[in-house]
């Protein structure tokens, strides 16, 4: 491996702090003619040894790190091969082992990326069946090996890619999704979650089928004394994962907004799946924006918002209309509670970092006039590890707040 990054000067100290990312902007030149996706070493502009990382000149991060120098005064040189993919996935598996989830939840993130030690790369488990998705260029070049080795240490039934994604064209890939190893799942897979029974599309579904990092925050919202005889609005409700852990303790009528008529649906199928007659609730297919205004308008209050929207800051740029939108989001939803009522509010952008997050709702509490309450910090469960030296994994951020 000839390919070597050289740096500006004075730009090491990000891979120095094990950061995994190098942008474009830190790089003084590359030597040698490394092709997207190839392996390069990572070097200050003196020349000394820092990293391993894989290539792509087509991205803003132009690098991602997969070693680092072992010690500051100690050099491992050696590029990673198979042994040192088949290490990191061996090392990702026995976290979940050990996270012990037992027979009652069946679905989980296996590989999460930069905070495994593998960028680019997911891996989520439902039941007997993998769904990955390869999200750089370094990741699709070693494809094939991932996949060979996924079905020897994860002993699936089958793996199905979901690289539908559009990360992907940032990378200057094509998105994909299939069946890549073994069998096809069927249209609606059953999985456990702490015991409650969910049906999960893993072919057609948002992100692998499901939205597996909200599990921790779903528990915890459903515990009796927050939500048993309650109303609940459940905006973004997707396919009804907060409101089956609500059904569970008796809530009160349940009101689920979602775009997604496919998604209702599956909702509502979730909800009888686990027993439970509740001719109360309702699936309402519509924009969230415009169907709280209309509860705001006819004068409609809950005890109980869940806030659960998509990512509205896929880049830096996007940052300023993103914040404007989570602040009218939950300005709406304030206003429709009743005093006393909870709202879990959440964001899953990156670019919104915990602190501006806060910040967002507690302008617009103050614009609604409403005193809130921080009970509960919510985020991502422990199958989505968070790498201290890459701040940027902790993408999952909410509040449970009481208002008054």
């Amino acid at each position: 491996m000839s390919a070597a990054i050289i740096l500006k000067r004075g730009r090491e100290k990000p891979v120095l702090n094990r950061h995994p990312w190098v942008f474009s902007g830190a790089i003084d030149r590359v030597d040698g003619r490394p092709q997207p996706g190839d392996l390069v070493q990572i070097a200050t502009h003196d020349g000394r040894f820092l990293a391993h990382a894989y290539f792509n000149p087509h991205s803003q991060i132009r690098a991602r790190i997969l070693t680092w120098r072992v010690r500051i005064l100690s050099w491992d040189e050696t590029p990673p091969t198979k042994t040192f993919w088949r290490g990191k996935l061996t090392r990702a598996l026995k976290l979940r082992h050990s996270l012990s989830f037992g027979s009652d939840t069946t679905a989980y993130r296996l590989v999460n990326a930069e905070a495994d030690g593998l960028p680019g790369l997911i891996v989520d488990k439902y039941g007997d069946f993998l769904v990955m998705q390869c999200l750089t260029m370094g990741i699709e070049k070693r494809k094939a090996m991932l996949i060979d080795l996924l079905a020897e240490l994860a002993t699936p039934r089958g793996i199905i890619e979901r690289s539908d994604v559009s990360a992907r064209r940032q990378e200057g890939l094509e998105e994909t999704k299939g069946v890549v190893w073994g069998d096809a799942p069927p249209d609606e897979l059953e999985v456990l979650e702490n015991g409650r029974r969910f049906l999960v599309n893993l072919l057609a579904g948002h992100k692998t089928g499901f939205y597996l990092d909200q599990r921790e925050n779903r528990a915890i919202l459903g515990q009796s004394h927050f939500i048993s005889g309650k109303s609940v609005l459940n905006v973004f409700a997707y396919t009804g994962g907060f409101a089956v852990y609500a059904a569970a303790q008796t809530a009160g009528p349940i009101i689920n907004i979602d775009a997604s008529a496919e998604a209702l649906t599956l909702a509502e199928k979730n909800i009888a799946l686990n027993g439970w007659e509740r001719p109360q609730d309702e699936y309402i297919q519509g924009n969230a924006f415009e169907a709280l205004r209309y509860y705001r308008d006819n004068g409609h209050q809950f005890d109980v918002v869940i806030l659960d929207p998509p990512k509205f800051a896929h880049s830096r740029r996007d940052v300023k209309k993103a914040s404007r939108g989570y602040k009218d989001l939950n300005w709406l939803a304030l206003r429709l509670l009743r005093p006393g009522g909870l709202l879990a509010t959440f964001s899953c952008s990156g670019r919104i970092d915990a602190d501006l997050f806060q910040k967002i709702v507690f302008s617009a509490a103050v614009d609604a006039g409403r005193d809130a309450q921080i009970l509960q910090h919510l985020w991502q469960g422990p199958d989505h590890p968070i790498l201290l030296t890459f701040p940027e994994s902790a993408y999952l951020k909410g509040f449970l707040c009481r208002v008054w």
